[in-house]
């Protein structure tokens, strides 16, 4: 019967003493607080967080890889009032995502045109058509395949925000990259 016991403690315990032993700072580095080193020359935090230069051991690659996949994250370019031509602040965002369908043929994105509320309807959904295809070509331009794209206008119909200021409006103005 103590055995059992025994045993079914033993089984508990060493898992537990096996993470604890993986632990990758002692009490006393993380006691230390900001500036002490960890292991790999980086700096520990007082939560334990590294920070300083992780990009330091990352080649060029893996570094301009991991900075298209950040810029990827942001989907949305925005335009000017009843305009359709990308600003040059967008082409970091689109470079990213152009050189990541250029790398993966087989994925395909959609990109939809919304506008803000003023104008006929009809208007609208032009206006978001030209926008969307704005970007479609800029990505063509970057030698991705027509076929990877498609594009859809909504017009005003789906707002990101609704309230009618002018801050409101610049959201609506946009065109969406949908994976």
């Amino acid at each position: 019967m103590d055995l059992n016991k025994t045993l079914k403690a033993m089984l508990v315990a060493l898992p537990v003493l096996a993470i604890s032993a993986c632990s990758s700072t002692s009490d006393s580095e993380s006691a230390h607080g900001a500036g002490t080193n960890g292991t790999n020359g980086t700096e520990i935090s007082g939560n334990g967080v590294e920070t300083g230069s992780a990009n330091a051991i990352l080649t060029p690659e893996e570094r301009q890889a991991k900075q298209e996949a950040e810029l990827r994250q942001e989907n949305i370019i925005f335009f000017k009032f009843d305009r359709s031509a990308i600003q040059g602040r967008y082409a970091d965002i689109l470079q990213a995502h152009g050189n990541y369908l250029l790398e993966h043929p087989n994925v395909k994105v959609l990109i939809e045109g919304h506008t803000d509320e003023r104008g006929t309807p009809e208007y609208n959904i032009a206006l978001g058509e030209r926008r969307a295809k704005s970007v479609m070509k800029y990505l063509q331009g970057m030698g991705v395949q027509p076929s990877q794209m498609s594009v859809v206008s909504y017009g005003e119909e789906k707002p990101l925000d609704d309230s009618h200021t002018e801050a409101a409006f610049s959201k609506n103005r946009r065109a969406v990259l949908v994976y």
